[in-house]
């Protein structure tokens, strides 16, 4: 549900990542960023079937963050606001940055030579 008088902002927000917290819709939104798509479209790029892409296109109608209209017999999507874009590209670098720390630390625990390495039976041996 979008923002409303009187509702806490939190809520709000918590509903905005409620909605966000699906990879089919994720990948809408992605899709969305590069433009306006046909519903048939989105079936077509994301693999959902139609039921269930138009039930998560309306989870993200709920909230916000896509429109759509309708062309006689065709509905068509697009995003509401195109910060929406920006959202996605911070959680990839959020990502990015935490995979890549990860990498150093497993690089760094396989460079260890502490006691407990050193006692590792699986641990080739120098």
């Amino acid at each position: 549900m979008p923002f409303t008088p009187g509702r806490p902002i939190t809520e709000a927000k918590a509903a905005l990542f409620k909605a966000l917290a699906h990879p089919g819709r994720v990948r809408i939104l992605e899709l969305l960023t590069e433009g306006e798509r046909t519903i048939s479209e989105l079936a077509t790029e994301t693999g959902l079937e139609l039921s269930h892409l138009s039930q998560q296109v309306t989870v993200l109608r709920r909230v916000g963050v896509v429109d759509s209209r309708r062309v006689k017999n065709t509905v068509i999507c697009s995003l509401r606001d195109p910060q929406t874009a920006e959202l996605l590209a911070v959680a990839r670098r959020m990502l990015t940055r935490t995979l890549r720390n990860d990498q150093e630390l497993l690089a760094a625990l396989s460079r260890a030579d502490d006691a407990v390495a050193l006692a590792d039976p699986s641990r080739p041996l120098s």
